[in-house]
């Protein structure tokens, strides 16, 4: 299984790129975007952020991972665009 780290995604806008400094934490099998937070609390932000990523990349699958959480499956959240 392949696994790009800090992969960058360029904004495509009526055929201009725009390297707005976009990474997307994990990107896994080409397919799975994974986006991973060490934070108190999850906040909606973040969530806005996978999304905005999912689109950014044309995928439809993504994972939210908070690993300041006292068991990690409580940390895992799936999203489907």
């Amino acid at each position: 299984m392949t696994v790009e780290r800090q992969k960058e995604m360029p904004i495509q806008y009526q055929g201009l790129r725009i390297d707005a400094g976009y990474r997307i934490d994990l990107l896994v099998g080409g397919l799975v975007v994974v986006e991973l937070k060490a934070v108190e609390r999850l906040a909606p932000i973040h969530e806005a952020q996978l999304l905005a990523y999912l689109r950014l990349a044309n995928r439809k699958i993504g994972f939210l991972i908070n690993f300041n959480v006292r068991l990690l499956k409580d940390g895992i959240h799936r999203r489907v665009l």
